[in-house]
């Protein structure tokens, strides 16, 4: 059972971070609203990179930002939290490659095995948070220009890429708390010895000390 989690939480884990990878170079973050706009002629949507612009004959043209300083604040955050996303993924796929019982990566050592699939775990849930704060703050500022009613610029509303964020931020944090529960559980029971109570004397062993003295049997035993 411990194995079949374990392998579910990589395959989710390698989800996530396909997916924020295809949220991070998605170009509809926000798409010009048709909401209140009598003539359509162009529609525009943006990313956290470029902003393009389509005509009624379905032609576009794109272009990216020129200055990084001159973007918002939330913009650059965005990126920062997206790209630590992905590394962050990365990072949990290879502790959680390493961690599982079944691959033979990082030897047979199964209780630092766990911990290491714990540690994935960890960087699991960390991705998870930065794509899920880094979508979240964009679609935030989104609606917040779209309800104001004495914003002058245009009004935008949710596009697809916030969507995909959505979807791998939720698929890290599920392969995140995978693992976190059953190698986490394991590992504290693995370290928790088994105490023997000697029927002729009244010191209690552990399992690894009895197993260090099997012929400790005095002769009068036999008599």
């Amino acid at each position: 059972m411990k194995e079949t989690v374990q392998i579910v939480a990589l395959f989710l884990g390698f989800f996530a971070g396909v997916t924020a990878f295809i949220a991070l170079h998605h170009h509809t973050w926000k798409v010009s609203s048709d909401y209140g706009n009598v003539i359509i002629t162009s529609n525009i949507y943006e990313n956290l990179w470029m902003s393009c612009a389509e005509d009624s004959t379905g032609i576009y043209d794109c272009w990216y930002f020129s200055s990084l300083l001159a973007l918002p604040g939330f913009v650059q955050a965005c990126r920062a939290l997206m790209i630590a996303s992905i590394v962050l993924g990365t990072f949990g796929l290879i502790f959680t490659l390493i961690g599982m019982q079944c691959s033979k990566i990082g030897g047979e050592n199964y209780l630092v095995k766990g911990r290491i699939a714990v540690l994935g775990g960890v960087f699991f849930i960390l991705q998870g948070l930065c794509t899920m704060i880094a979508v979240s703050w964009y679609a935030f500022n989104i609606t917040q220009e779209f309800f104001d009613p004495l914003y002058p610029g245009t009004k935008f509303e949710i596009g697809d890429g916030l969507y995909i964020g959505w979807c791998s931020a939720t698929l890290a944090l599920i392969a995140g708390c995978c693992l976190m529960c059953v190698c986490g559980n394991n590992s504290s029971r693995e370290k928790t010895p088994y105490l023997y109570q000697s029927q002729h004397r009244g010191t209690p062993y552990t399992t690894s000390v009895v197993s260090q003295q099997p012929n400790s049997y005095n002769r009068n035993a036999y008599v």
